[in-house]
């Protein structure tokens, strides 16, 4: 009876520990890409840039699992950090990383560091590697780079719902909370989005914003439709508009993509192309301050976790600052000087690299 009872235990034991189990997951990105940058202020041409770089494109790794709490409950988390295979940070930092709980009737709840309910509807970008810069609103300190409007960002210390799938109703809703101040002001952020997908090729969503990914708010609506569902042709096109209402800003930062994607079928293997275009107007809320942006590339799968790339575009932005070092140190700190200037900017990489997915 003893080792009846002891094999028993061990058996469940064995079951609790298999279904406990994390998931280990990850993409690994590397690209070659041809960078030409170039930024003309006041005094000219202030930077120049003309080279090939290695670089790695949201690579990460992470943790993922669920366990049953009861018959309709279930707890999930995940632990995913980012990190530059190429080198160039070796540090990982924070991507998704919650725990929460998903019922049947109640819904799903992430408690922790969650993408904004901005990205609940964004089904519109096609763009990879290098381009994959929605959301690159500045250039960095003595770097240019290809900008575009606020996108959506991982917010700290937030909580977001997602409501259960209602029979005959085709739109997944979502609402999100933050505790954390995310961009310099005494109060908490909050968002909601819907995404209408009846499944016949056609999906539109609308999201709204406040003091999460800006100081201020954002809507965006989005629209696809997959043309191969209603005609024999496998493109997808989509399109996405949203506004940006800065505090303390004269104008509102406006941007508009438009994407098309269409399958290849005279390939061993699944491949396909793209084209996307950005405009974004008032950048970060100040007047005149513009970019557009035209991407076209493509991808084969040599499996369905080994992809290959190539993609070539280019930005141009008008009356935008860059922030450089002068050379000059400053004498009680003896800290570099840094300077920024207004001008315009042109950004034009061509790229390919493999992704690895596990």
């Amino acid at each position: 009876m003893k080792k009846l009872l002891l094999a028993s235990a061990v058996a469940a034991l064995s079951v609790s520990a298999a279904n406990a189990a994390p998931t280990l997951y990850g993409k690994a990105f590397l690209a070659a890409d041809y960078v030409n940058a170039e930024f003309d202020g006041p005094s000219g041409n202030m930077y120049d840039e003309d080279t090939v770089e290695i670089n790695s494109h949201a690579s990460r790794i992470g943790l993922k699992g669920s366990e049953a709490m009861t018959a309709n409950t279930d707890v999930i988390y995940r632990l995913e950090y980012g990190t530059s295979i190429d080198g160039d940070n070796a540090t990982f930092t924070n991507r998704d990383t919650y725990l929460g709980v998903v019922n049947k009737q109640f819904g799903e709840f992430r408690v922790g560091k969650n993408q904004s309910t901005l990205a609940r509807i964004d089904n519109v970008v096609v763009n990879q590697g290098y381009w994959d810069n929605l959301g690159q609103t500045e250039n960095e300190s003595e770097v240019v780079n290809a900008l575009n409007m606020a996108d959506s960002s991982r917010i700290n210390s937030s909580i977001i719902w997602t409501a259960p799938k209602y029979d005959g109703l085709p739109v997944q809703l979502s609402a999100m909370y933050n505790s954390d101040d995310q961009n310099g002001n005494d109060d908490a952020g909050f968002g909601v989005a819907a995404l209408f997908d009846q499944g016949t090729g056609f999906t539109a969503g609308i999201a709204y914003d406040k003091d999460q990914n800006i100081d201020g708010d954002i809507i965006r609506g989005t629209a696809t439709v997959d043309l191969g569902k209603y005609m024999a042709y496998p493109v997808q096109l989509g399109a996405l508009y949203q506004v940006g209402d800065y505090d303390n800003r004269d104008k509102d930062e406006k941007g508009l993509v438009i994407s098309a994607q269409m399958g290849l079928n005279n390939f061993a293997r699944p491949a396909s192309i793209y084209t996307q275009y950005n405009r974004t107007d008032n950048l970060n809320g100040f007047d005149n301050s513009d970019s557009d942006q035209i991407v076209v590339g493509g991808k084969y799968m040599y499996k369905d976790n080994i992809i290959a790339h190539a993609y070539a575009g280019i930005n141009n932005a008008d009356n935008v600052g860059y922030t450089y070092n002068t050379g000059e140190r400053d004498p009680v700190t003896d800290e570099d000087i840094f300077n920024t200037e207004s001008g315009d900017a042109e950004v034009v990489v061509v790229g390919a690299g493999l992704e690895y997915l596990f």
